[in-house]
C-alpha cells in the first residue's frame, strides 16, 4: 500500500492500528494481557500486507504506547509506529527523548499523535484535571517544546503555563531531521492549535462535504499563521467488506448487531462510553448518525450509533471496488493518509 497512486497527481499512505490480543468489537475476550505470538502475526502481517504505519493507541487501563511502539520497530523494518501521547502521562522533555530514542531504533520510523483528551472522566483516572480548552493549550506548549528539545543546538530555560525548568539540552537528536506530530480532533481548539503548528491532522469518518470543509478550515488555519507547507490530512474508516454488495451489507448488519450486542452488555472496552459525548467528533458522528445511515457513496453511521461514536467507528460498505473507490473520493479531496482497520 506504501504511496499507492491515487490520482495522476497525488499518492495516499495507509494506517491500521494494532491490536495486542484477538478480542475485538465483535468477539470480546475477558483479558488485559499482550498475546505476544498474535501481536507478532499481527503486526507482521500489517507489513506483508504493504501498510505505511500503524497506531498504538493509549488509554488509562492499555498497555504503554511507548513499549509497545518500540516493539513493533524491532518486529518490522518498514512498518512507521504512532505513539499515541497524552501530555499529562510524559514531561515534554522526557517524551522528546522516549521518542526521539524510538527514532534512533528505528532508523526514522517513529510517528507522535498527541491526545489532548476528550472525556474529563478518563483524564482524571490519570490526575488530570485541566479543563478541555486548558488541555488544548497545554498540547501546544507541549508541541513546541518537543521540536525544540529534538532541535535546540543550545541549552534553554522555559518558563510557561504549564511547563518550567532551567538549562535543558542540547537534547537526544532524532534519527533523521525531525518526527512528525500528528493533532486530531474537531474542536475550536484542536483545529487552531493543528492548524497552526501539527504536520498532520486527523479526522475520523465523515460524509464527504462535511469533510471537504473541515479540510478546507485546518488549512486556512495554516495559511494565517504563515505557513507555507500545510498539515496532512488523515481520515479514519472501518471497512466492512465482501464479495458483492448484498453480501457485504448483510455481514454489515450482523456486524452491527454483535456491535450492540456487545456494548450493552459491557463486555468490552465500548462499555465505559455509555454517557453522551464530550468531544466534538463524537458528538457529530452521533449526529451523521440520528440524520442518515448511508452518505455518499458507502460511508455508513450505524457503527458509530451503536458505539456511542466510541473513537473511530464510521464504516465504509461494499465490494472492495466500492470501499476503495471510496477511499479515492476523500484522496480527491485532499487525504493523504487513510486509516482503515476491520473488526
Amino acid at each position: 500500500m506504501s504511496t499507492i497512486p491515487a490520482t495522476a497527481a497525488r499518492t495516499a499512505e495507509f494506517i491500521s492500528l494494532s491490536h495486542l490480543n484477538p478480542s475485538t468489537e465483535l468477539e470480546p475476550i475477558a483479558t488485559r494481557g499482550i498475546d505476544v505470538p498474535y501481536f507478532r502475526r499481527y503486526v507482521q502481517a500489517l507489513e506483508e500486507g504493504g501498510y505505511d504505519y500503524t497506531l498504538l493507541p493509549y488509554g488509562s487501563g492499555s498497555a504503554d504506547s511507548f513499549v509497545v511502539a518500540s516493539a513493533v520497530g524491532q518486529l518490522t523494518e518498514h512498518l512507521k509506529p504512532i505513539v499515541a501521547l497524552r501530555p499529562n502521562t510524559t514531561h515534554p522533555l522526557v517524551g522528546a527523548q522516549k521518542l526521539a530514542t524510538l527514532d534512533q531504533l528505528t532508523e526514522g520510523r517513529a510517528v507522535v499523535h498527541l491526545i489532548s483528551g476528550g472525556s474529563d472522566a478518563e483524564q482524571a483516572r490519570h490526575g488530570d484535571y485541566l479543563s478541555k480548552d486548558q488541555r488544548y493549550a497545554r498540547t501546544s506548549e507541549y508541541l513546541d517544546l518537543l521540536r525544540r528539545a529534538w532541535h535546540g543546538k543550545e541549552p534553554f530555560s522555559h518558563d510557561g503555563e504549564f511547563y518550567r525548568f532551567d538549562e535543558f539540552g542540547p537534547g537526544f537528536a532524532p534519527y533523521g531531521d525531525t518526527i512528525p506530530i500528528s493533532i486530531g480532533g474537531s474542536s475550536d481548539e484542536a483545529f487552531q492549535v493543528g492548524g497552526e503548528k501539527a504536520d498532520v491532522f486527523s479526522f475520523w469518518g465523515e460524509p464527504l462535504a462535511d469533510i471537504r470543509s473541515q479540510i478546507e478550515r485546518v488549512h486556512a488555519i495554516a495559511r494565517a499563521a504563515g505557513r507555507t507547507t500545510l498539515p496532512r490530512i488523515w481520515v479514519t474508516f472501518r471497512p466492512i467488506v465482501a464479495e458483492t454488495e448484498e453480501l457485504a451489507w448483510q455481514k454489515a448488519f450482523d456486524h452491527v448487531t454483535k456491535i450492540e450486542r456487545t456494548y450493552q452488555s459491557g463486555a468490552f472496552q465500548l462499555g465505559r462510553n455509555k454517557d453522551a459525548p464530550q468531544n466534538v467528533g463524537s458528538q457529530r458522528l452521533l449526529d451523521f448518525a440520528a440524520k442518515g445511515d448511508v452518505y455518499d457513496r458507502a460511508l455508513w453511521t450505524r457503527t458509530a450509533a451503536a458505539t456511542n461514536a466510541g473513537g473511530a467507528s464510521t464504516a465504509l460498505v461494499g465490494t472492495p471496488e466500492t470501499v476503495a473507490a471510496a477511499i479515492l473520493d476523500y484522496i480527491d479531496l485532499g487525504a493523504d493518509l487513510i486509516s482503515i482497520r476491520g473488526y
